[in-house]
């Protein structure tokens, strides 16, 4: 995937600069996102990290970052796959505009965009990573990618559907009122960040 870069460079040094970015899985309809500012200086693999957090995801699969032609996650010269903790986050996506792939499990295929929407100065007394805002449920883990949760959402409103039943049963629900597609809370999502945030400027 091209890497859009643009002419604005960033206005402080990546060691004390938060990129602003927007997460969005991709083919999700509607769309599932998360607005996050972060550190400009974590490394890829601490990006990793904070992107199974906000979305809620659980860390059971293989994962990959794209810029351009090059991958990063855990380092596989056979699958060309290098290392995301020997690059940092402002290295690869310095400017505004710029964009990033993310890609979690490679069975299921969940392909997320992140887009820089804005590089700028860290606030005093702030804890980065943060949720500015965010939209939709994360899907469950192994549903069968994007189309299989489209599926699974039908198969829930259904009562009648033939595996409505076994659906249940899988995510452990009693009734499928249970399950809210729609369903977001920034606070919960700074709370499951709160563990990898640190404040860049005390007061």
């Amino acid at each position: 995937m091209a890497n859009s870069r643009s002419a604005k460079a960033p206005r402080t040094a990546p060691g004390k600069a938060v990129h602003k970015i927007k997460i969005t899985l991709r083919d999700s309809r509607p769309p599932i996102w998360r607005r996050l500012e972060v550190p400009s200086g974590i490394t890829l693999r601490e990006l990793h990290d904070v992107i199974q957090a906000a979305f809620g995801w659980e860390d059971y699969h293989m994962w990959a970052f794209e810029s351009g032609r090059d991958r990063y996650g855990v380092a596989d010269r056979d699958l060309g796959i290098g290392s995301a903790a020997s690059k940092r986050l402002g290295q690869v996506t310095p400017h505004t505009g710029d964009r990033l792939r993310y890609t979690y499990d490679f069975g299921d295929d969940w392909e997320h965009d992140i887009l820089i929407e804005d590089v700028t100065a860290p606030e005093a007394g702030t804890a980065y990573p943060r949720c500015l805002t965010c939209r939709r449920a994360c899907p469950p883990e192994d549903c069968g990618g994007i189309w299989g949760y489209d599926y699974l959402i039908e198969t829930l409103a259904d009562s009648r559907h033939e595996e409505h039943k076994d659906r249940l049963e899988w995510l452990g629900l009693d009734s499928a009122d249970q399950f809210d597609p729609a369903a977001f809370d920034a606070a919960q999502v700074n709370s499951a960040l709160s563990p990898l945030a640190t404040v860049l400027i005390k007061n």
